[in-house]
């Protein structure tokens, strides 16, 4: 991060670590999948296929966090185990809920074609995930042990519903009718009426699905003489289980009681509102602006490959900006691609207010009073990390019509409270000093690079020096006048909500406004912005948001 009297701000930045000895499990769970799988007309009560891509999906998330031991998963969501001793990014929640959904949603676009060969995919999916923190093996245990049970439940009662449906019922007939009736009842109707037997249904819907990892050998190149050179890779497998808490189960895998722990005895009874104690999710301080920061991550990192002559598939150290070819030091298209994606998600969470953007990161601020997702850390970071993860890859081939994605693109994320204006310019400001310094850093270091300087000679070159001396550097042997630079390269982007009269043109934020989302490239470190903008930080919408949040409270109080 770059040096300025604006960093004091990251002072609100709070630890969430998950203190050891809890197992940690991050569960996923698609948002609003309901109407999601009608729109895409998924066959009732399962679909095959979309399971499979879930399966997909987690199988590419085990492959890519090898801390990830075991998963399992049904219908809408997933749930992934975490090896017991595992620092992946130092156990910070936010951390790993935020890079796993993200992760699993650009793996679920980029593989939906590959599963639904004719079906378009008609918009972006997202998928909310929190951590759960499991303060032993035991917790562990009954935790599993209560998601399989819900499985089975909610498939034998939407088994039920969806026959009722066809042979006539409605919707309401069909769930009163289920409300009154026993397990017992239900097989019997399955059974007697339908001809089902429900213990002849496919594994897959009546237990779910977990994961395993194991290491296979695998042939990475051939010698010139044709003789295989073999490593060792981690490949996912997908069990179907009637029972994934059992002591049998997890003992016939030595790596769950290695990585993990062992069982020492079955559960016989679930409390879920035992298991439900563990699943602490943060609420952020009540009237304070939340902002959601997101980062690429790391697009200076992983990517995948195909190994010449084998069918595997390799992780290799590779930058993303380079896998994709990038322009360096900058890419108007990529940097196009992160504003259309932050617009999009200001669209459909009409809750944010203000967007600030540079490179492969964006920062959303919310409206003081918010209660989105519950006003839940979890809630806001993962759903808006997975959304943007989503429209990434969705818009991809808009802005890079010539360039194939050539792997899944993640983001993590974090939530931050600011207790004032002040406060929240002096961040907005901090990150576009950072933008400032780091674009005339690498706008130096690359065109160094480009006249025929190593990278290590351009960094020895550049050490040191301060703005001027980057800017004579630029001027003097690259006839490179630094300020005439593109806006969006110096300054970022900004998103927000313009108020424009729809007759006159007028911005007035008292009139008749039609409502859009405009993206400038402003200095947005001047106090001229925000008078020139009053309705981003408009006092009297904080009056009414307040208003509605007392009456809430007030509500929830008596």
């Amino acid at each position: 991060m770059a040096n300025s009297k604006y960093e004091y701000v990251k002072l609100f930045e709070d630890d969430d670590e998950v203190m050891l000895p809890n197992l940690i499990v991050v569960r996923v769970v698609a948002l609003d999948f309901r109407r999601f799988s009608e729109v895409h007309g998924f066959v009732k009560p399962n679909d095959e296929k979309a399971l499979e891509l879930m399966n997909c999906c987690a199988m590419a998330t085990m492959e890519m966090f090898s801390d990830v031991i075991f998963s399992y998963g049904f219908n809408d969501e997933y749930s992934f185990v975490f090896k017991k001793t595992s620092k992946f990014y130092q156990r910070r929640a936010s951390k790993l809920y935020s890079l796993v959904v993200s992760f699993f949603t650009s793996v679920y676009i980029t593989k939906w074609q590959d599963v639904f060969l004719q079906k378009n995919l008609r918009y972006a999916p997202s998928f909310r995930a929190h951590v759960v923190r499991c303060a032993s093996i035991e917790v562990l245990q009954v935790y599993l042990a209560w998601r399989q049970q819900f499985c089975h439940i909610s498939n034998l009662d939407n088994t039920c519903f969806w026959k009722l449906v066809e042979c006539g019922k409605t919707d309401r007939e069909a769930q009163d009718f289920l409300k009154v009736t026993e397990k017992k009842e239900k097989h019997e109707l399955l059974f007697q009426k339908f001809n089902i037997n429900y213990a002849n249904l496919s594994a897959i819907f009546r237990q779910g699905s977990c994961i395993l990892t194991t290491k296979v050998e695998d042939i990475v190149k051939y010698h010139e003489d044709g003789t295989p050179v073999k490593r060792l890779r981690r490949k996912a497998t997908v069990i179907h289980s009637p029972n994934i808490a059992g002591r049998k189960f997890w003992n016939e895998h030595s790596i769950l009681l290695k990585e993990l722990g062992a069982f020492a005895t079955d559960v016989d009874k679930i409390n879920p509102d035992y298991v439900r104690s563990f699943q602490v999710e943060k609420t952020l301080m009540p009237c304070t602006w939340v902002v959601i920061r997101i980062d690429g991550c790391h697009f200076h990192r992983v990517s995948l490959f195909q190994s010449p002559g084998t069918s595997s598939t390799i992780w290799k150290n590779t930058e993303f900006s380079e896998v994709h070819a990038f322009e360096k030091p900058n890419d108007e298209h990529a940097l196009n691609l992160m504003n259309s994606c932050a617009v999009a998600v200001m669209e459909k969470l009409p809750d944010l207010v203000f967007s600030y953007g540079v490179s492969d990161e964006y920062s959303f601020v919310l409206k003081r009073y918010s209660q989105i997702y519950g006003r839940t850390a979890s809630g806001m970071v993962s759903a808006i990390v997975s959304l943007f993860s989503s429209l990434y890859v969705m818009k991809w081939r808009e802005f890079f019509p010539h360039k194939e994605l050539k792997y899944p693109p993640s983001f993590d994320g974090r939530a931050v409270c600011y207790p004032s204006d002040e406060v929240l310019r002096d961040y907005l400001a901090w990150r576009q000093v950072d933008c400032h310094i780091n674009n005339q850093y690498n706008t130096c270091f690359w065109e160094l690079v480009k006249s025929g300087k190593s990278k290590s000679e351009a960094q020895a070159c550049l050490k040191g020096t301060q703005t001027q001396e980057k800017e004579l550097l630029l001027h003097s042997r690259f006839n490179i006048s630094y300020n005439e630079l593109p806006l969006m390269f110096r300054q970022g982007s900004s998103a927000f909500w313009d108020k424009k009269d729809a007759t006159t043109g007028d911005k007035n934020p008292d009139a008749c406004c039609e409502r859009k989302i405009v993206v400038v490239h402003s200095n947005i470190i001047e106090r001229s912005f925000w008078e020139d903008h009053p309705w981003i930080l408009d006092k009297e919408a904080w009056i009414l948001d307040k208003e509605a949040w007392i009456r809430d409270k007030a509500a929830w109080l008596f």
